[in-house]
Order: C-alpha cells, then sequence, then structure tokens
C-alpha cells in the first residue's frame, strides 16, 4: 500500500499554504477534507442562486505577501481589492467616516475632535513602531527559551537585539502595550467617544474579550499587521469572494503535483511505537504517511484524533487548558438592491469599506456582558462589510452580498446547546440594528445565512466556533503557543506536526503558521528551505 511522504489532515488555508510548500520541495503530499470543499473558514459558497457569500473569513489583509508570492498565486488567480473608506454611525444621526487618504482622514477627526486629529498622527506612529518590532517574528519560528541549542539560543539573542535597540521609554510602552486593554491605550490618545470605538473595534474581533480586558491592545496590533499591495493595516476583498484564497493555494498545490481528497474526514491518527504512521478516515480507511500534519485545533487534534495512551499527562492537562472560547457570529445575507444609509452622502466611497453601529466603548463592554452571561449580546457589535460595491462578481447586477461579522456569541446559551430557535433570536438582533440606520432594510432580504458558534463548529471544525484558534491573549502568544515546550509545531508523538492558527502566530487568514510549520518539518527532513522567502520589513 502506497506511502505518502506527509499527510495534511485538513483543508483550510494553514494547510494549503503547509502542502504546497513541502510539495514544492519534492516530497509528495496527500490533503486530506471532511468537508466536499477545500477551504475550511475560507470558502465562498452559492447558498442561494447567483448570489457567492464569504461564508466565514471576509475580508483580506492579514495574509503574507511573502507567502503570496512564493506560491505564485496572483498567477492561480488571486486578486485583491483593498477597501476605499468605512464608517461608524452614531445615534445621534451622524457618522464618522474611514478614508484611505491619511489627510482626509484626520480631516474627519477633526469634525469631532482638533485634539484627536493632531493626536491621531503620534497614535499612528506608535502602532507602527508596534509593528515593526512584531511582524518579522512572524515568519520566524518563535525560541525555546528552555533550550540550549543553537537555533534557539539564536534565536532568543535576535529577540534580545530587537527589544535592545528600543529607547528605555519604547522599552516600557512596549512592554505596556501587550499587556494593557485596548481601551486604556487609547485613552492615552483619544478623547472622543466614537474615535475611540473606531480603533477599539481591532482589539475584540474573533476574541472572547471586551475592550477594558487585559491584553487587548496586542489583538488589534496583530489586526493592524497585514497589508494589500504594500500598504500596511489596509484591509480589502478578495475578488470572488475568500474562497477565491484557497482555490489558488489548491490549484498551486495540485500544479507541484499535490493530491487533494475532499469528503475525507479524518477519525484518528495511527501512532505505532511512539511515532505517526498515518490517519484512519470515518469510513476505517487506512492512509499511510511518513508523516502527519494537522491544521485541525489543538484541542481537536490532541483530544480526539490522538489516543490519549500516547499523550504525557503535563501535556494534556495543558491542551485541556488552552483557552479556545466562542465569541462570535456570522450572518451572511443576499440583499435585491443596495440598503440606503440616510446618514451617509449618496455614492460615499465609504459603502465600499466596514461599517459599524457600535459608537462608544462603553457599548461593546455591555455586549461583551451579555457573552459573559451566556447569552448573544443584545446590542451586538456588527463588522459589516457589502463586497459587491467592489467586486460584483459576487452577486448578479444590481443585487448585493452583505457580510455582517457578529459579536458577542457565545458557545452555549446559558450553559446549554444553541437551539434553531435561539440562532434566529441572535439573527433578529443583527437584523433589528441594521434596520435601525437603514429604512426598508428588510424588505431588501433576499436570502441569509446565519452561523453561530454551532454552525461554525460543526462545518469548519473550529472548536467553539473560535476563528482563531485559540485566543491570542500574551500567555498564549510565542513560545507559549499553543503550550510551553511545543511551540515549534513538534508535538509528543514523532512525525505528528501541527500548522494550524493554534500554533505561533495564531489566527486570521495568515498562512504564516503553515509556511513556518513546512521550514521545520522541512528542517527535520534534511531538505532545502531555499524557496520559502523571510519576512519584510514593515516600513
Amino acid at each position: 500500500m502506497k506511502a505518502w511522504d506527509a499527510i495534511i489532515i485538513g483543508g483550510g488555508h494553514n494547510g494549503l499554504v503547509n502542502a504546497c510548500y513541502l510539495q514544492r520541495a519534492g516530497l509528495d503530499v496527500l490533503v486530506v477534507e471532511k468537508n466536499d470543499w477545500v477551504g475550511g473558514a475560507a470558502t465562498s459558497r452559492e447558498l442561494t442562486p447567483g448570489f457567492l457569500y464569504s461564508n466565514c473569513s471576509y475580508v483580506c489583509s492579514l495574509f503574507r505577501p511573502e507567502i503570496m508570492r512564493d506560491l505564485e498565486l496572483p498567477r492561480f488567480g488571486l486578486q485583491v481589492i483593498s477597501y476605499e473608506g468605512g464608517a461608524v454611525f452614531t445615534r445621534d444621526g451622524d457618522y464618522l467616516a474611514n478614508y484611505r487618504d491619511h489627510d482626509a482622514h484626520r480631516r474627519e477627526f477633526a469634525r469631532f475632535s482638533k485634539r484627536d486629529a493632531e493626536a491621531y498622527d503620534r497614535y499612528a506612529r506608535d502602532v507602527t513602531r508596534q509593528c515593526r518590532f512584531i511582524q518579522p517574528l512572524l515568519m520566524r519560528t518563535a525560541p525555546d527559551p528552555t533550550s540550549l541549542r543553537p537555533r534557539d539560543l539564536g534565536e532568543l539573542l535576535y529577540l534580545g537585539k530587537k527589544f535592545a535597540g528600543l529607547s528605555a521609554e519604547e522599552m516600557a510602552l512596549t512592554l505596556r502595550f501587550w499587556t494593557m486593554s485596548i481601551s486604556e491605550f487609547l485613552d492615552e490618545y483619544f478623547e472622543t467617544d466614537v474615535i475611540k470605538a473606531n480603533f477599539a473595534l481591532s482589539g475584540i474581533i474573533g476574541t472572547a474579550l471586551g475592550p477594558m480586558s487585559p491584553g487587548t491592545a496586542y489583538v488589534l496590533l496583530h489586526h493592524y499587521m497585514g497589508e494589500v499591495d504594500g500598504s500596511v493595516g489596509a484591509w480589502g476583498y478578495a475578488r470572488g469572494g475568500m474562497g477565491a484564497v484557497t482555490k489558488a493555494l489548491a490549484a498551486a498545490f495540485k500544479a507541484s503535483g499535490g493530491t487533494i481528497r475532499t469528503g475525507a474526514e479524518v477519525d484518528h491518527v495511527l501512532v505505532g511505537r511512539g511515532k505517526a504512521k498515518g490517519v484512519v478516515l470515518a469510513g476505517g480507511e487506512e492512509l499511510y504517511g511518513k508523516l502527519v500534519v494537522s491544521n485541525a485545533d489543538v484541542k481537536r487534534t490532541f483530544l480526539k484524533l490522538v489516543e490519549e495512551k500516547e499523550l504525557p499527562d503535563i501535556f494534556l492537562r495543558r491542551v485541556r487548558n488552552f483557552k479556545i472560547r466562542g465569541s462570535s457570529g456570522k450572518v451572511n445575507i443576499a440583499l435585491d438592491s443596495l440598503p440606503e444609509f440616510p446618514a451617509l452622502p449618496k455614492d460615499s466611497p465609504v459603502y465600499r469599506g466596514d461599517m459599524h453601529f457600535t459608537d462608544s466603548v462603553e457599548r461593546m463592554e455591555r455586549a461583551y456582558d451579555d457573552w459573559k452571561a451566556g447569552r448573544w449580546s443584545a446590542d451586538p457589535f456588527l463588522d459589516m462589510v457589502i463586497p459587491t460595491t467592489l467586486d460584483p462578481t459576487m452577486a448578479p447586477p444590481g443585487k448585493h452580498f452583505m457580510s455582517c461579522f457578529v459579536q458577542y456569541a457565545p458557545p452555549k446559551i446559558a450553559g446549554a446547546e444553541w437551539t434553531d430557535a435561539d440562532r434566529d433570536g441572535f439573527a433578529e438582533s443583527v437584523i433589528s440594528q441594521i434596520a435601525e440606520y437603514s429604512p426598508g432594510f428588510r424588505d431588501r432580504i433576499v436570502h441569509m445565512e446565519v452561523r453561530t458558534p454551532r454552525e461554525i463548529e460543526a462545518e469548519v471544525g473550529l472548536t467553539e466556533g473560535n476563528i482563531f484558534q485559540g485566543e491570542l491573549t500574551f500567555d498564549q502568544l510565542l513560545f507559549n503557543r499553543p503550550v510551553p515546550g511545543y511551540a515549534q509545531y513538534r508535538s509528543p508523538v514523532g512525525g505528528l506536526y501541527m500548522c494550524g492558527s493554534s500554533t505561533h502566530p495564531g489566527g486570521g487568514v495568515m498562512g504564516a503558521p503553515g509556511r513556518n510549520a513546512a521550514a521545520e518539518i522541512l528542517r527535520d527532513l534534511a531538505k532545502s528551505t531555499s524557496h520559502m522567502s523571510a519576512a519584510h520589513d514593515v516600513i
């Protein structure tokens, strides 16, 4: 029976990135995916005639340009279109606009506060400084601080030199930044509620924390480290929806000679004498591989796919304690025409970006209070985009697709499983909030897809529906991600590697975990990594 050089569990973007790099290094690689399509959380599907939904992930920025170039993804059809604007609506009928042009952005802030407009440059400078410090680490394996191996010592020295290159003030600011709340951080720059709310959203998206929770300032930084066409911090739409990213990855993988099997759910990993030998599919079929790479999150991998007897007790305990808490849901809406927002000028560029209705940090925190009480937010935070304003390929002429990322949605409702009635109530909280700002919105709805953590976990396999495969808090970063001693993509089982977002540097459609894991695997196999680009500088 054939033994593959590598079997990748899960056809999400990190699994496909990993597979592409391994295949291009000369390995014979098989990707097995439980669904009948690849993509994981980065998919585009037509659930109602003529409308293409970005079902889970919905915007593109974090995907590393180094990976895009290495794998020649534009050649396989990937195109990212930058936002042109954005807005936060206020309850008094006004709005705060976001513009791509820096000076236009400042003038808009000055409409609310001249002091905040002046502070914007200082804020942008300080956040960019943090990006410069952390961004090169995204494409490097986190060192093991307990190891005396030359590579680990070299990486620790690299980290030390970067930190020593900061001034005393910058050192203090960096340490504070990594541990403080996004609310506290923004209070040091701005005085206006809506301006603080405009920035605070990046500190809570995908996170089971509120804006006043310590550690959320770093989550903001995580969302700022992406780029579109060299514009750092910019966001955009993948033409054809987020499935275009994984479609291009799958095409690049197959062009290199790789094999993908869909409809092939893995029941468990085959282990013999402490080493991974392959996988067993849900139907009982055995597939053999010289090594196995799991793109599933760390809990799903080691609590469901590997038998307990194969793992050390301390490792299992740490995996169980790893924080993967669902906090968000998704509502995808097909519209028969572009919704109207009376607060906005007609044909404003802010339609061609993300729009929000939560105009204060306090409202965000109250939405989080609902999550803590085990219920969906009555006044949710929405990250709402209409990709068809820039990408008409996703809907019939004159029609539109709207994507609403929603916080907060707990993994269970008051300790019980979600019901269909709960799901409908969750959807109503979203629609009613939009309708407050857009008269006639309900009448424009053609079709809706509603995803709570229940649906996200069932289809995509994300534990509790957590989009980052684990929270991005300071205790779960770098050499602590996913657990101390196993932050370098290896596991206690020989030949079993991890490449998902539970590993460094974390979640989002970034590709870095898959790429970094491939580099470690190839080093273990004594194969060249010359086809893998290093991280470029931020600015």
